[in-house]
């Protein structure tokens, strides 16, 4: 009965993350794919796209502190979007 009242818990802490529209989830992601695409060696390979990712990766910031969520969100998902094509043209470029 304790870990059944400690996973509700969880269950409902994360819960509240969601229901408050906070972009957990949509701002890792993008932070991954721009560590993803920097060890591809995308600043050698495609540094405007890889530059671009990461300005909107602090524009989401940006609006994630003002509490501006959706906006948030949007740059989050263009940043991941933009350093996932860096890192495809890493891959590209390193092809031999």
């Amino acid at each position: 009965m304790k870990y059944w009242k400690k996973g509700v818990f969880i269950v409902a802490l994360s819960g509240v993350a969601c229901a408050s529209g906070i972009p957990v989830q949509e701002m890792s992601d993008a932070r991954q794919a721009i560590r993803s695409a920097e060890e591809a060696d995308a600043l050698r390979h495609s540094p405007q796209q890889l530059n671009m990712a990461k300005q909107l990766l602090q524009q989401a910031q940006s609006q994630l502190e003002a509490g501006n969520y959706a906006d948030a969100r949007r740059a989050a998902l263009h940043a991941r979007e933009e350093a996932i094509l860096a890192r495809e043209q890493a891959d590209v470029g390193r092809t031999p």
